[in-house]
């Protein structure tokens, strides 16, 4: 895949990069060694006023690397706005935290002593440079919610970003320099994905994190794990979105056009299976329905537009196989469909909602990456989690209940990373992210995203 800009609205290469070849490689690679050397001394104080000088950069560029990204990967420009927001809040939140989330930990004196020491405690030290491989769904984010967290822990980063969002991944770099942080100590490879393996095989390279499909998880996770190095993944999903009796069905269906379409439906945390009981199927259905054909399809320039083009012309090919399958094994189409009429260019897909899933339907099993909702009706709550857990992944998942017996019932059988109730799936610095199973391993965020890339250092003293 050629790393290049290509308007996903028109279909027009607007800009082309030349791939680091391996001289290049090596320059980076060693500067990334070199800096951390000097990086992971550095006090908490320090990291934090980069870090804050880095999100107030971010701020001030929000408009113009919103429109970078919109032009990129065709999300609609209110949501990049709203996502380079987003990423300076966590900056500052970092910032404000990982000294405390850092803190060395001292066992009560009793087990200390009985360890044979006057004094015992654990300490978290960096591991080193990071290699990131990222996704172009959020471009921004993505990144920005490993890297904060790294470079407070006192790492380096090295980003490995998709192939479709250069100019983005060109910036972070740019970003980091301008705030101040020292030459090396964070990095953008324009680089294919056939260079991933020979960078993380690199000794230099302490670690890795991936957020991607399922084949790129598996591999990078290979190729970590005959080197025995630290990884966290973030893979895709196949949420969930139950909902039941006593929930409030108008605020359901109204979060849940926006839970399946946010970012024109390309998120792995958004929701794509909606698992309704049957005593509120109907008026459920019909809102939902009512609320998908009502989005604005368009534009992503236009702030009025609520869904954008997908971000390639495969994500949207296989997005019709996907939906063809299921037609053709008996789905009925409830809206959408197709390709919006009207828009001969670019990568558009309506916003569409299929019923009468089946197991043999490719997507009862498979990921949908684009505005496509696949609708269920289950004869109670023990049916409902059945089929929420009927799925290889186990990223997230939505509930809709005013019930506290079925809340407690939810939160203990749903395999998923998180359970959100009365509202849709999001990302938040101070709560852990990521999944199980197929959704991957580790966790991104928090006090726990900021330990996966530190030593836990047990220091013993007689």
């Amino acid at each position: 895949m050629p790393i290049a800009t290509v308007n996903p609205a028109t279909g027009e290469t607007l800009r082309t990069f030349d791939p680091l070849d391996a001289a290049g490689i090596e320059r980076r690679l060693a500067l990334a060694d070199a800096a951390f050397r000097g990086w992971r001394t550095t006090a908490f104080a320090e990291r934090a006023r980069l870090l804050n000088a880095a999100a107030d950069l971010l701020e001030a560029d929000r408009k113009d690397i919103a429109r970078t990204m919109t032009t990129e990967m065709g999300k609609p420009i209110a949501a990049a706005n709203a996502e380079a927001a987003k990423c300076a809040k966590a900056m500052r939140w970092y910032a404000a935290h990982a000294e405390e989330l850092l803190a060395d930990e001292h066992p009560d004196r009793s087990d200390v002593t009985d360890a044979g020491a006057s004094r015992a405690y654990v300490r978290y030290r960096p591991l080193g440079p990071v290699l990131a491989v990222m996704p172009w769904n959020f471009p921004l984010w993505q990144v920005v919610r490993f890297a904060a967290p790294a470079l407070m822990a006192g790492n380096v980063g090295l980003l490995k970003h998709a192939s479709n969002v250069p100019q983005t991944a060109l910036y972070l770099e740019e970003l980091f320099t301008r705030a101040g942080y020292p030459q090396g100590c964070f990095q953008t490879l324009l680089v294919g994905s056939g260079a991933v393996e020979g960078i993380l095989r690199d000794d230099r390279v302490a670690a890795a994190t991936l957020t991607g499909s399922e084949p790129a998880g598996r591999s990078v996770a290979s190729i970590a794990g005959d080197e025995v190095k630290k990884t966290v993944l973030e893979l895709g999903g196949s949420d969930p979105y139950l909902v039941l009796p006593s929930a409030d069905i108008e605020a359901a269906a109204k979060t849940a056009v926006t839970a399946r379409t946010q970012n024109n439906g390309q998120s792995c945390i958004a929701a794509k299976r909606f698992i309704v009981h049957t005593d509120v199927y109907e008026a459920f259905r019909d809102a939902f329905v009512a609320g998908m054909t009502a989005l604005t399809v368009g534009d992503p320039m236009e702030e009025s537009t609520q869904v954008g083009p997908l971000s390639s012309e495969q994500g949207r090919t296989d997005l019709e196989e996907l939906v063809d399958d299921a037609v053709e094994h008996g789905a009925a189409v409830l809206c959408g469909g197709g390709r919006p009429a009207g828009r001969p260019q670019g990568w558009f897909y309506e916003p569409t909602v299929l019923a009468g899933i089946t197991p043999g339907m490719r997507i009862h099993r498979e990921e949908a990456f684009g505005p496509v909702a696949t609708l269920y009706r289950v004869a109670n709550l023990d049916e409902g989690i059945e089929l929420a857990n009927d799925t290889p992944f186990g990223l997230s998942s939505n509930v809709w209940t005013r019930d506290d017996a079925e809340i407690e019932t939810c939160v203990r059988d749903i395999r998923a990373g998180g359970v959100f109730f009365n509202g849709m799936t999001a990302s938040h610095p101070a709560l852990p992210f990521g999944g199980v199973r197929r959704s991957g391993y580790g966790r991104e965020l928090s006090g726990h995203g900021i330990r996966e890339f530190c030593n836990p250092t047990t220091v013993w003293q007689a």
